[in-house]
């Protein structure tokens, strides 16, 4: 099952709890919900960790860990979905969330000449930063509610086939019982 092989790969809430650096923070950890595997739960997380993800500062994880607390959601599927960022990926999630950003504030993205180095970055923060930060919100809001519907509803459609499988079994063991 799904949930067994989560739990397989994801450490403890006590495994976690021996990281000195989460020390200050050990009681938070200790709030059931935050380790919970059910749909409300899963669902929560891929929200928050696919949100967090496109929200362009240097401590994702963290991040999503602070939201993952505050909304009561599994913290560690939260925490390890923003590894979706990676140095593969994060050109493209930052150049389409600046994209979305000047489209929506209506800015002409040709007039700007990129370069990628962190000394044009530096020098055109002004510039592009409030369109990429709308941009990655916006991106992490339509990427988190996409990775929520999909979490939720392959949860569901999970358990459903459970629920007709055990009806099929027992129909099978009924029909068994009265041959006899």
């Amino acid at each position: 099952m799904m949930k067994d092989r989560l739990r397989k790969l994801i450490p403890s809430r006590d495994k976690m709890r021996e990281f000195s650096a989460l020390r200050p923070v050990a009681h938070l950890l200790n709030r059931p919900e935050l380790w919970h595997f059910n749909r409300r739960g899963v669902s929560g997380a891929a929200f928050v960790g696919l949100f967090s993800a496109f929200i362009p500062v240097p401590s994702q994880m963290l991040l999503a860990a602070i939201i993952a607390i505050i909304a009561r959601v599994n913290l560690p599927i939260s925490v390890a979905l923003v590894w979706i960022t990676n140095p593969i990926t994060i050109p493209p999630m930052i150049y389409g969330s600046y994209r979305v950003g000047a489209w929506v504030l209506g800015i002409d993205v040709a007039e700007l000449q990129v370069e990628l180095s962190l000394d044009w970055v530096m020098a055109n923060f002004m510039a592009i930063g409030k369109p990429l930060f709308i941009g990655s919100v916006i991106c992490g809001l339509v990427a988190g509610s996409i990775g929520f519907t999909a979490s939720h509803f392959m949860w569901r459609n999970r358990v459903m086939h459970q629920w007709r499988k055990r009806r099929r079994l027992r129909g099978e063991e009924k029909s068994a019982a009265r041959d006899d």
